[in-house]
């Protein structure tokens, strides 16, 4: 075969010989390439939303893109920002002027409502109790309104709060010139306004009564006087009042204390604590008026001393009532804290009281001595037929009696006397046993004493 071949010179490194007839190298010598560095790995690739093209990331184009990510949403959050800050530079002085009209307007309401109450406001909105004042002619605004706060008495509230705001009010009215001189009855449970009217006006004083609550009175003697005396038309809303007592719950803490507890079969909440003394009050006072003044009177004279002593004796200031109105009406002052230790040493023994006075109370009847169907009479006063206390006091007491329930006679708590009936019907004197026998054998001797 006839060949033609084409001499090739040795071909430098790296180069390739080619065949030219048959188109193939005629000898291959190893080509020599520069080392290929390893491909980056492709961690993560992307997909481009507008083309939808795969974009593949290597860590370096990731950390780019993160970071110009980053730079967009911080650029983006800037512009948010500084749009509101635009927006609220438009809107700020507007609502600052509203808050600032808010806040004077609620300054002003409060400061208002503050001055109204501690200066205009009534002394005491419930003390009718009728105060007499006399204004002398020739009295200027300030004179007067040094009347009206000294009217109460030395360390008594007086007709107003200060005299400063007093004369500020009438200047600013032009009511100065208006005062007139006279004789007024006015009391704590008036505003400034009403006391200013009434003495520029000239009115008549307003008239007032007096009315005296006797010790062992009740709560239907007390409406019963009332009624009488003309201060009162009807008794029924004042017994309404005291039967419940709810009206006067959150101003004493005592007549809470009983509504709360509600000891059952009780027939007037209030019976015990309308305290018995002379009271002052306007002829057109109403129920609540009256009532209130006795409630008073009665925590004035209940008092811390008391508190203590009725703790000593494990009693509470109910029930220290109740058993100072059993003895009211048991006895008289002379025997009152010899009763007060019978009383004390059958509650101690866990005897019944058998009172005569409790069995009356709910029977409306002041017999010496009961039938026997009366003795059995089914109610929570009976102290014969169930032990402890009555279901509640039985008269209003005074002072003597409250002291004798928290001091018993002492000697007559150590001999032990736990009965005693009456001896003397002209005074009143009582006479004490320490058995039984010997109280049946007095009852013997002095019943022909006590009459029908």
């Amino acid at each position: 075969m006839n060949l033609y071949k084409k001499q090739f010179e040795k071909p430098d490194d790296g180069d390739v010989v080619i065949d030219a007839g048959s188109n193939r190298p005629d000898f291959i010598e190893t080509a020599k390439f520069k080392p290929i560095k390893k491909p980056p790995e492709i961690k993560k690739y992307s997909v481009e939303e507008d083309t939808g093209i795969i974009v593949l990331e290597d860590e370096e184009t990731e950390k780019k893109r993160k970071m110009t990510a980053k730079k967009k949403k911080k650029r983006s959050k800037a512009k948010r920002k500084e749009a509101v800050l635009r927006r609220w530079s438009k809107v700020s002085p507007a609502l600052s002027l509203l808050l600032a009209i808010g806040i004077a307007f609620l300054i002003i309401h409060f400061g208002v409502k503050f001055v109204k109450n501690k200066f205009f406001s009534p002394v005491d909105p419930s003390d009718p109790t009728p105060i007499e004042v006399v204004i002398p002619k020739g009295s200027g605004a300030s004179a007067i309104a040094k009347i009206l706060y000294e009217a109460g008495g030395e360390g008594q509230k007086g007709l107003i709060t200060n005299k400063a705001v007093f004369k500020v009010y009438v200047d600013f009215l032009g009511k100065s010139s208006g005062l007139k001189a006279g004789t007024y009855i006015l009391s704590r449970n008036m505003g400034i306004k009403q006391i200013v009217d009434i003495i520029c006006s000239g009115n008549p004083p307003r008239a007032s009564v007096k009315f005296t609550i006797s010790e062992g009175m009740t709560v239907e003697g007390v409406a019963k006087k009332l009624v009488d005396e003309g201060i009162l038309r009807s008794p029924d809303r004042f017994l309404e009042l005291c039967r419940d007592a709810q009206a006067f719950a959150d101003k004493y803490w005592f007549v809470k204390n009983i509504v709360d507890e509600g000891r059952e079969g009780r027939i007037y909440m209030l019976e015990g604590y309308l305290f018995p003394d002379t009271y002052e009050v306007f002829v057109d006072a109403t129920e609540e008026e009256i009532i209130v003044k006795m409630l008073d009177r009665f925590n004035e004279i209940y008092t811390r001393r008391y508190v203590e002593r009725a703790e000593e004796m494990d009693l509470t200031m109910d029930e220290v009532v109740i058993l100072a109105s059993m003895v009211e009406k048991e006895a008289k002052p002379f025997d009152f804290t010899k009763v007060s230790a019978v009383f004390n040493l059958r509650l101690r023994s866990d005897m019944t009281l058998n009172s005569d006075a409790t069995l009356g109370y709910v029977l409306k009847n002041n017999k010496m001595e009961f039938e026997p169907d009366e003795l059995d009479t089914d109610s929570p006063y009976n102290t014969y037929k169930y032990p402890g206390l009555p279901a509640g006091p039985i008269s209003n007491p005074g002072v003597k009696a409250i002291e004798a329930v928290l001091f018993p006679n002492e000697q007559y708590m150590e001999e032990g006397y736990l009965y005693f009936c009456l001896m003397d019907p002209s005074t009143g004197a009582l006479i004490f046993a320490k058995t039984a026998s010997e109280h049946a054998a007095n009852v013997e001797k002095y019943r022909p004493l006590w009459g029908g």
